[in-house]
């Protein structure tokens, strides 16, 4: 990625810097800092794009350029300019350094709509980025901050001809009218639902009204995708840029800035995939922000959002059952640092499973053996014996994980850990 210098000279040509104290000749340092700072916990992974570019003119290509390609080690996108357009902001939650309880709250900053665009223009011009994550504090009126940002995606699709792949953040609050317009001109949409329950959230903020303010706003989504998919198959059109409606929407929750349990986070998950249609729910381990409200609380260990993570996937790729999946919470409705599949092949399979003969259901519960790998092996054993290591290995199996739940040529392991 550039660094925060290079933004910054990017950006030089702006005139604007700090919103309502009028203007600056230059882009400084603190405010790119600031403004990209503000959305360290804002996951961006994000998949391919529906949306089509044919006519060959304007820059980027939503499919070429590899949206998304780059991941730190622990599995945030890092390909996109990920950045608020303001850190202003009028709620009170107990977490965030830019609310209006932090005691140590940061000089206000934010980005004019066309300097934001230029800015994009030449990271992405220069092969730094791939697209845009464009987040904001809510400023003085949510749907004033939403327009600023609406107008900078417009700038960057309809004067710069950008192609390239664009997250918006919808702020909690917004209208309907707003909702619609950064859906025709996203690729991707996104509100953070940031608690398990309306409960919870009066915990975490006193401004905030989960039922109106988030999950209202979330329905509006989910309703004109589903008004856009009808439409589009009625008409069998494809999708093309602006009025298309986009690739879906995310969320994400913040975990462990209240005493929520996992069993409480796994079952708004499954809300948020049943009634909300989310193409994913993102999870970030509360992290204390210093001179907030919440500063003295513990800071979350990754390994609870990395269990999460795996949960998650087990029903939404896996399709395991949330029955099967409660079977990795304990007593108290908490995850424990091992594998949760782990836990239900130790529940499920009393012995070790044949791979010649067993059923694909079988074999997705072996730690080591994914969807993918699951099909090779259905696939591989018509046309021969899977009676060693090498050939499951060939077909994607992870050995090291797999091997203690498998019978291979008739043996198996046999050390009495064997499920340990």
């Amino acid at each position: 990625m550039a660094s925060r210098e290079k933004i910054s000279s990017l950006a030089s040509g702006g005139s604007f810097d700090c919103e309502g104290f009028g203007k600056s000749e230059v882009v400084s340092i603190a405010k790119v800092k600031a403004l990209g700072r503000g959305t360290a916990h804002d996951s961006c992974a994000s998949t391919s794009s529906r949306r089509k570019t044919h006519d060959g003119e304007g820059i980027g290509n939503v499919l070429s350029s590899g949206i998304c390609h780059s991941f730190t080690p622990d599995g945030r996108c890092v390909s996109l300019f990920k950045t608020l357009y303001t850190n202003s902001c009028s709620h009170a939650c107990n977490y965030c350094s830019n609310s209006t309880v932090c005691k140590s709250r940061p000089q206000t900053h934010s980005y004019e709509a066309e300097e934001l665009a230029k800015i994009t223009l030449s990271l992405y011009e220069g092969n730094y980025i791939e697209g845009l994550f464009l987040s904001s504090g809510i400023g003085a009126d949510e749907d004033r901050t939403m327009d600023n940002m609406l107008d900078t995606v417009r700038l960057l699709r309809k004067k710069h001809r950008f192609n390239g792949y664009i997250h918006l953040k919808i702020l909690p609050g917004v209208s309907r009218e707003r909702i619609k317009e950064a859906m025709e001109l996203s690729d991707r949409v996104s509100i953070n639902v940031e608690s398990s329950s309306e409960s919870r959230m009066g915990e975490m903020s006193s401004t905030k009204d989960y039922r109106n303010d988030i999950m209202q706003r979330q329905k509006y989504i989910a309703d004109l995708l589903a008004r856009n998919g009808r439409h589009m198959h009625s008409e069998n059109r494809k999708p093309e840029t602006g009025n298309w409606m986009g690739a879906g929407h995310t969320t994400q929750m913040i975990i462990g800035s209240t005493e929520e349990n996992d069993a409480e986070i796994f079952s708004r998950m499954l809300y948020e995939y049943k009634e909300m249609r989310v193409k994913r729910v993102y999870y970030s381990s509360f992290s204390p922000a210093c001179g907030t409200p919440f500063e003295n609380k513990k800071e979350q260990a990754l390994w609870r959002e990395n269990r999460l993570y795996q949960t998650d996937w087990l029903y939404r790729v896996y399709k395991f059952t949330p029955k099967m999946i409660s079977l990795a919470f304990d007593e108290n409705g908490f995850l424990g640092n091992e594998d949760p599949k782990l836990l239900m092949a130790r529940e499920f399979l009393e012995k070790p499973i044949d791979p010649n003969s067993s059923a694909y259901e079988e074999l997705l519960l072996v730690p080591g053996i994914g969807p993918i790998s699951a099909r090779r092996i259905l696939q591989a054993r018509k046309r021969e014996n899977l009676n060693s290591r090498v050939k499951l290995s060939r077909l994607g199996v992870v050995l090291k994980r797999a091997v203690p739940f498998l019978k291979i040529n008739g043996f198996c392991q046999t050390t009495i850990g064997r499920f340990v």
